[in-house]
């Protein structure tokens, strides 16, 4: 059990750790590792996952950023020679750095606060991971693996770089101490094409769209980027949407194509 460490999980870090171990076999079953896989987790813990992640992988990059935590895995992983612990913050450290050769899977069980930003930082760096494995909110996963007519920022945020798909759902008590929600293993996987669109205008006329979501299209659109209702309109109906739809009810590409449509400044 977890108590015998003598600790006290942080609020602050969202520290909830998976202990069960039917669990922990879903996350390895659903990241589907090969023996010559680098992976990347990110938050250790006490180490559950990693030691399932070290008897099938090549070799486990476990960033930690609670120096307690790294602490206690110097003790729990000291019989598995292919697990490195690396005492940092996810957010700052340089991936390269560590994981020269560029080709690697991230497995992460990850706090409500971290999720967005840790997804963010791979699918727009330059050394993206192959796959990603990820055990996050249940809500959350649902936001980010949403299809139309219940599309949201997050979700094309995610799905403009990558497929997500919810592989299973899990029980808050998985966890210790018991988070107040279940939890979903979501799978993400960065997209293998050259982006032929700007990004930053991409997530601008998102940005826009998604504004005030309760709101037409129309009117987002027009308030956000200084552009005429007339102007609006005739640049919706060519891309065949109507001006009283909702940013929810459009998927990727028809964002792709509003974005390459229009000259903005």
């Amino acid at each position: 059990m977890p108590d015998r460490y003598k600790i006290h999980p942080s609020k602050r870090l969202g520290q909830n750790f998976l202990v069960d171990k039917g669990t922990v076999k879903k996350v390895i079953n659903a990241a589907h590792i090969e023996p010559k896989d680098v992976i990347l987790e990110v938050g250790p813990g006490l180490g559950a996952l990693t030691k399932q992640l070290a008897k099938k992988a090549k070799i486990v990059i476990a960033v930690e950023k609670d120096p307690k935590m790294v602490a206690i895995l110097s003790k729990t992983l000291k019989d598995y020679k292919n697990v490195r612990v690396i005492n940092g913050d996810i957010l700052k450290i340089d991936v390269k750095y560590y994981i020269p050769d560029s080709k690697y899977k991230v497995v992460a069980n990850l706090p409500f606060y971290l999720t967005a930003p840790v997804i963010r930082k791979f699918l727009e760096s330059g050394n993206t991971p192959g796959e990603m494995t990820l055990v996050v909110q249940k809500e959350v996963g649902q936001r980010i693996c949403a299809k139309i007519p219940d599309m949201n920022i997050l979700a094309v945020s995610v799905q403009f770089y990558a497929k997500a798909e919810i592989i299973d759902y899990i029980s808050k008590k998985s966890f210790w101490p018991q988070p107040k929600v279940d939890a979903a293993i979501i799978k993400i996987t960065p997209l293998k094409r050259v982006l032929r669109i700007d990004p930053s205008k991409f997530f601008r006329v998102v940005k826009a769209g998604f504004s005030q979501p309760r709101k037409q299209l129309i009117n987002n659109l027009s308030k956000k980027l200084k552009l005429s209702r007339a102007k609006v309109e005739n640049w919706l109906k060519k891309n065949s949407m109507q001006p009283s739809q909702r940013a929810e009810t459009l998927t990727v590409k028809d964002w792709i194509n509003l974005t390459k449509s229009i000259k903005i400044e």
